[in-house]
């Protein structure tokens, strides 16, 4: 690939459970393909559900470890590596668009990459010849807050930058406890939380996804906290004025967990 020079989209792409590097199906398939059409990137900014800080990080790393954040699963898990680069350069310049837009950002200089990160990025880039760098989210400040993240973001993908936002659509550890006990039985709400995000996106209702606590249905149960459903607003956000969505993937995993991906562009005005 060549290095890009027009404008990236960006992507709001699911982890799921760990196990989804071992069983990335239909999901994974979509991620690798979405990747496979785009110019090379200069750099990947990576933003997790599972890096939660006060303020925005910068990961500054020269080669960022490959984080093995889970517990109680096959151990050919922790065997798994994404043998990713950092670039100094690249994360700089992150940091001074933040700081400059007001955010009080910093460096880190030996964040990894979490499950949140590498598993999505082992699928859309295996070959881990882009540099790579992880960018936090703050649990506490909600959507409108990621979203004007996103928005700080968003000149940076007409200069080669690729950002991914990793998450899910929806995700109660404990409803997937309780349908594992009752034979697998996915909840309606799964589908129908997934369905009305679609649904807002494809009429570019902002302010109803922005205030999606209130009014999706069974909010509070789909995310009891929404660390997982942050990093979206950043991925929209960074998609600029005028965004397209595209609905790259729809599904379900584990009973529980909406595997939904989404590409965000601005288009022509």
């Amino acid at each position: 690939m060549e290095t890009s020079t027009t404008q990236l989209p960006t992507f709001f792409v699911p982890h799921g459970a760990p196990t989804f590097a071992l069983r990335p199906g239909a999901a994974g398939a979509a991620l690798n393909a979405a990747a496979a059409a785009l110019p090379r990137p200069r750099a990947i900014i990576i933003i997790s559900a599972h890096w939660e800080t006060a303020a925005p990080l910068v990961g500054f790393a020269e080669r960022p470890e490959t984080i093995h954040d889970f517990w109680g699963f096959p151990e050919v898990l922790y065997t798994l590596r994404y043998p990713a680069t950092g670039c100094r350069e690249a994360s700089n310049e992150v940091l001074k668009t933040l700081v400059d837009t007001g955010y009080p950002a910093q460096a880190d200089e030996s964040r990894g990459l979490d499950h949140g990160a590498w598993l999505p990025l082992r699928l859309m880039f295996p070959e881990a010849d882009v540099p790579v760098f992880p960018l936090s989210i703050q649990s506490r400040q909600g959507p409108e807050h990621h979203y004007k993240l996103g928005q700080a973001l968003a000149s940076l993908t007409s200069k080669g930058f690729l950002i991914i936002a990793s998450g899910n659509l929806t995700h109660n550890l404990a409803d997937y406890q309780q349908a594992y006990m009752n034979g697998g039985k996915t909840p309606g709400y799964v589908r129908a939380f997934s369905d009305w995000f679609w649904e807002k996106l494809q009429a570019r209702d902002i302010p109803a996804l922005l205030d999606y606590r209130r009014q999706a249905p069974d909010a509070v149960r789909a995310h009891p906290r929404d660390e997982h459903l942050l990093p979206f607003y950043v991925a929209l956000g960074a998609g600029g004025e005028n965004v397209t969505p595209k609905r790259l993937h729809a599904g379900i995993d584990d009973y529980v967990i909406a595997m939904d991906a989404f590409s965000f562009q601005s288009s022509p005005q």
